[in-house]
């Protein structure tokens, strides 16, 4: 027994990190803390507009200091599953958000960003392997409240709406010119085999991982049917 003992004890010593969680695991389980956050902010992003969302991105940005380009962003992506995106929410897609205005934005603190991809003419966006909002994809800031009621042409036509969540502070915001891409290698680890996020977003070809089922459990309870009439 105590040859047993000792063995074990060898093993746990030798590989500390054995059983912690993965920089990924802990990204999936970020999304859905940060995402269950901001959907209790009274004042926040109005229950019609997420009602209509096709796909919705949470994109945690560390402190990284001012910066102008450069990675800054990692999070993942859920989507409504089946063609006219009115099935229940998809296993969570690994993505990255980089460059452009993000880097002013941020100042230096960390921020959470709140991506709403509207019709599926943003979700073809989505599924591309990279894109650039306000280029590739249309986007504006996203109204606030508790109706989407004071929205602006520009935003109800906007493929992608996009909030920010900084020190508490939360408000629609403008990310033109920042790079949206797959994370290939994080969806990899995740998965444990190369999987795109069409397959992910779209046909469900996976289950949700452990660590991602709480994103996807909130999205199923908060918002369970597509409203949009896309």
């Amino acid at each position: 027994m105590r040859r047993a003992l000792a063995v074990l004890l060898a093993l746990l010593l030798a590989s500390p990190g054995a059983f912690a969680k993965s920089k990924e695991e802990e990204r999936l389980e970020n999304c859905a803390r940060i995402l269950g956050e901001v959907l209790n902010i009274p004042d926040g992003i109005p229950q019609d507009l997420l009602d209509k969302a096709e796909c919705v991105l949470v994109l945690p940005v560390k402190k990284v200091g001012f910066i102008v380009g450069g990675r800054v962003g990692k999070g993942a992506a859920v989507c409504r599953t089946g063609e006219k995106f009115d099935g229940p929410w998809s296993p969570p897609a690994m993505y990255e958000l980089s460059g452009g205005s993000v880097g002013f934005q941020i100042g230096g603190e960390a921020t959470d960003f709140i991506l709403l991809v509207m019709n599926p003419g943003g979700v073809q966006k989505l599924l591309s392997s990279k894109f650039t909002l306000g280029v590739d994809a249309s986007v504006a800031g996203g109204p606030k409240g508790r109706t989407a009621e004071a929205a602006t042409d520009a935003q109800m036509g906007a493929e992608i709406l996009t909030y920010s969540r900084t020190k508490g502070l939360f408000a629609g915001v403008s990310l033109e010119g920042s790079p949206v891409s797959q994370d290939s290698e994080a969806n990899k680890k995740v998965y444990g085999r190369p999987i795109e996020g069409r397959a992910l977003l779209v046909e469900a070809a996976a289950p949700a991982p452990p660590a991602g089922k709480a994103l996807v459990d909130l999205l199923n309870q908060r918002t369970p049917q597509n409203k949009s009439g896309n």
